[in-house]
């Protein structure tokens, strides 16, 4: 059975993975990724207060095993405030890596 296809935005409004999409990053070497999601925690998680919180929706519930995508991170560090498990480590990405505002 396929998924129902979301509604799509009101005119005038792009959804939020198009604008993530215009989005440019560096990324920067695994030894300093600036999040870092521990999926042994989120397992046991309860809530799954990131998938609430993350502006991006970089979370998402699938088949009961949280997956976090990376490619969308705004590096806002919300999901590092709400995760109360100790699943989310999260850090300043160093030096000229991370995210480039470059819509329009």
């Amino acid at each position: 059975m396929s998924e129902p296809t979301p509604a799509a935005p009101p005119a005038g409004l792009i959804d939020i993975k198009r604008r993530l999409g215009t989005l440019r990053y560096t990324t920067d070497s695994k030894d300093h990724a600036h999040i870092t999601v521990k999926p042994e925690i989120c397992a046991k998680c309860p809530h799954s207060f990131c998938t609430f919180v993350c502006p991006a929706k970089c979370y998402e519930r699938i088949e009961g095993r949280l997956v976090f995508r990376y490619e969308d991170c705004v590096e806002c560090g919300a999901c590092d405030i709400a995760c109360d498990q100790g699943s989310v480590t999260w850090n300043l990405p160093r030096g000229p890596y991370g995210v480039k505002y470059a819509y329009g």
